[in-house]
């Protein structure tokens, strides 16, 4: 399997040489203050969401205009120097993280909002503005941008289209790519690109669909034209409690196979929960060994309609209680516990390691109960909150970085529960992408030929391997290698998934 050439490893100069000689180029193209260097300025880059693996990248570059970010790329280029485009830096997967040699280039003062259209339901919106932001610029004309990630109050558009990323709220209304009508940028040779149209197709292959969740790997995105959808005239929640975690997955399997469709359909398990309440005290059931939390929108009278029939699937499911939002001020709370999870976390533990795979919705509670062994195994807590509706899991390992062995095992539990979700007919990663963090489970999903054609891909966009390298893709050595490590760790357990 060859990766794309990768000349900057083999360059003969030291750091601080190097250093000198990027900075140099950047200084003809950039103002001074967009450009940093310095440990104590560079320092704050050094990781994103997941911060068990940093780096400082030998300079920062923080662009002002499009022309600025060309010749910060075509500098590059011609330097043989990596690039790490970077948004907001809440990230999960170490996607942003920085390489030691390169140049991480901020996208954060590209944060306007450049067009609404009511008639088109559109925005058009560069790379650097934040999610949340979108919906607050369209509430006046009655619409909202749907896909709403936990941390949609900070992330960015830009990191959203790099990472595919979804929400509560993606049941219904579907993951970024779903949401995106085009997307504009440049390449790492500075030329400007453009994919997907106006229009709801385009003409030639769906390019649209490639960078959209391609991790930064293929181009540096500038400019997104974004769809809206009007806002709902009422939402209401159903929190629903059981005592058992099996039957909280095999209710959401019932309430798919009910022919409904919630607008959100969310799963904590009974560590999660007591985390959440401590935290923000939404009122969930804290003796329950599992919480649903089941969203209705639309009018008045589907919402009605729909949270009856909800009700009485779970009922029947066997929910010990069932509470539904009476004002919008007590749905909010409900959902307050869920956006919350992962600072929640945060409070117990000194790290924690969020976790993304999906697995099929009938396999949920399949998965909590083989990560109720792997806590055992591992001797490290876990909470689960899942996007249950469609299977995505965010289980969070808990641990301390500060202890090499702690974080040894967690790897070792993370890779077991993708390894896990595999078997069961799932995938390695749902929305969080798999940057640095999920790199050798991709050789647990693919095989070394279809590895290959992601490389093929790679090098069409980027020959010289220059964009966010080292991360997604597997090597063949790397695979190989990892499959020795799973061997001395007695991790093999699915021989018949197509590793190595």
């Amino acid at each position: 399997m060859n990766a794309p050439t990768e000349a900057w490893q083999q360059h003969p100069l030291e750091r601080r040489e190097r250093q000198v000689q990027v900075v140099r180029a950047l200084q003809a193209v950039l103002p001074a203050h967009a450009l940093l260097w310095n440990s104590e300025d560079t320092t704050p880059y050094e990781c994103d969401g997941l911060t068990a693996y940093r780096q400082r990248p030998l300079v920062v570059a923080l662009p002002e205009t499009y022309a600025q970010v060309q010749a910060v790329l075509k500098a590059c280029h011609a330097l043989d120097v990596p690039v790490v485009a970077r948004g907001a830096g809440t990230g999960l997967s170490g996607g942003a993280m920085p390489h030691k040699l390169g140049v991480t280039l901020s996208l954060a003062k590209f944060n306007k909002i450049l067009k609404l259209d009511a008639a088109s339901r559109t925005a058009v919106v560069q790379g650097g503005v934040r999610n949340l932001a979108i919906s607050e610029a369209a509430a006046p004309l009655g619409l909202y941008y749907a896909p709403d990630p936990s941390s949609q109050i900070a992330c960015t558009i830009g990191g959203n289209v790099a990472e595919n990323s979804g929400g509560v709220h993606c049941l219904k209304y579907g993951l970024t790519v779903h949401n995106v009508l085009k997307v504009k940028g440049f390449t790492i040779e500075g030329e400007e690109v453009e994919f997907g149209g106006d229009a709801l197709n385009s003409p030639g292959f769906d390019l649209l669909s490639i960078i959209i969740g391609s991790e930064g790997m293929l181009a540096v995105t500038t400019e997104v034209t974004v769809k809206l959808v009007p806002k709902p005239r009422l939402a209401r929640c159903i929190m629903a409690s059981f005592d058992d975690l099996r039957k909280a997955g095999d209710a959401v399997a019932a309430v798919i196979a009910a022919g409904i469709i919630p607008a959100g359909l969310e799963m904590m398990d009974k560590p999660m929960t007591a985390a959440v309440e401590d935290f923000v005290h939404a009122g969930y059931d804290l003796s329950a060994e599992a919480i649903l939390l089941c969203e209705s929108d639309g009018t008045p009278e589907e919402v009605e309609e729909e949270i009856g029939r909800m009700s009485e699937v779970l009922r029947r499911c066997g929910a010990t209680a069932i509470a539904v939002s009476r004002d919008e001020a007590e749905r909010l709370r409900f959902w307050s516990g869920r956006k919350n999870a992962f600072p929640a976390s945060g409070r117990i533990s000194p790290d924690y390691m969020c976790m993304d795979s999906t697995i099929p919705r009938k396999r949920l509670a399949d998965i909590l109960l083989a990560i109720a062994e792997m806590e055992k195994k591992y001797r490290l807590r876990c909470a689960n909150v899942f996007h249950a509706g469609d299977g995505n899991l965010h289980p969070l390992i808990l641990f301390d970085a500060n202890d090499p062995d702690q974080l040894h095992r967690c790897e070792l539990f993370g890779a077991d529960i993708l390894e896990t979700s595999v078997a069961m007919g799932g995938t390695v990663t749902g929305e969080h992408g798999v940057g640095v963090e999920k790199l050798n489970s991709m050789c647990v999903q693919f095989s070394a030929e279809e590895n290959e054609q992601m490389f093929g891909v790679k090098r069409a966009f980027d020959s010289k391997g220059l964009l966010n390298p080292g991360k997604v893709i597997p090597t063949l050595n790397r695979c190989a290698e990892y499959g020795k490590m799973l061997v001395r760790a007695g991790q093999i357990k699915h021989p018949d998934l197509p590793r190595f």
